[in-house]
């Protein structure tokens, strides 16, 4: 299992995700440069996304949906802000009501950076996403986005593997 640390501070705001990799930098990056393979591990095992929009540029955007084992598609979309290819990137992480990208007024935006450094092993991922509030961060742990978050990342190394 990749993901090797999760730490949530609601005192601080922000959500610590740690997972380390066997493959270069460079294909860890093409994970999230890439929409198709993107798609394969965005979200939990039994909810796989669509990407409808994907662009990782600076100003960029990226639109998906998940949909659940029953049929339900959930929205969200990233507003990026700085690229360093291949060494990190941050984005604004939102919830949305359509396939557009509407954000959802009632649910938080976290601002996230991801950071790709290399290891002797591999690759070290680490993304630190950051609340606008207490209350904000509570109610996506409430939502399970510890679990969701380890189940996405962890399908990462067979992806690599492929």
């Amino acid at each position: 299992m990749p993901v090797t640390d999760i730490t949530p501070d609601v005192e601080g705001r922000t959500l610590t995700v740690v997972a380390d990799f066997a493959a270069p930098v460079d294909r860890v990056w093409q994970v999230y440069a890439d929409p198709r393979q993107l798609e394969q591990v965005w979200g939990p095992p039994d909810y796989p996304a669509t990407f409808v929009e994907h662009s990782l540029t600076p100003g960029g955007r990226m639109v998906y949906y998940m949909t659940s084992p029953e049929g339900e598609k959930y929205y969200g979309y990233w507003e990026v802000g700085d690229v360093e290819e291949p060494r990190r990137f941050d984005f604004a992480d939102g919830f949305a009501t359509d396939e557009a990208g509407t954000p959802a007024p009632e649910l938080p935006v976290s601002r996230a950076t991801m950071t790709f450094e290399a290891t002797e092993g591999g690759t070290r991922l680490t993304t630190v996403s950051t609340y606008e509030s207490a209350e904000a961060m509570q109610q996506v742990l409430d939502m399970g986005v510890v679990e969701g978050t380890a189940g996405a990342m962890n399908q990462i190394d067979a992806l690599l593997a492929a």
